[in-house]
């Protein structure tokens, strides 16, 4: 088996407000899917992101220490809202997984093999 990230993606840009109705449904949605990854022992961990304006970058300047600065690391409309860590036998199973996901969310979901470390 295999870890898989499933990200996300969500944007800045404007949305039509939903209403109540349309928000408990959508939860209701997103809830289904995740417990079928629950039942299923294919859902790690799971999490939602607070905006990028909320974020903070730390970084190393030319060797005189970290420095620690506002904001995003990259400047774009798009970015990761939440992710999925899961464990599929293989990426196609993933993609199945990922598949499910984005219905639920009706967003795009960057699918990430985790890199295999050697044991020691």
């Amino acid at each position: 088996m295999s870890q898989y990230m499933l990200a996300a993606y969500s944007s800045d840009e404007p949305r039509e407000p939903m209403t109540e109705e349309q928000t408990q449904r959508g939860f209701a949605v997103v809830q289904a899917v995740e417990d079928e990854m629950r039942a299923s022992g294919t859902l790690i961990y799971s999490g939602r992101l607070l905006e990028p304006a909320r974020s903070r970058v730390v970084g190393r300047r030319h060797g005189r220490g970290s420095k620690v600065t506002d904001g995003p690391y990259a400047e774009t409309k798009e970015f990761i809202g939440g992710f999925y860590i899961i464990e599929a036998s293989d990426l196609d199973s993933a993609l199945r997984w990922a598949i499910k996901v984005s219905d639920a969310i009706h967003a795009a979901i960057e699918v990430r093999p985790f890199m295999d470390v050697p044991s020691r």
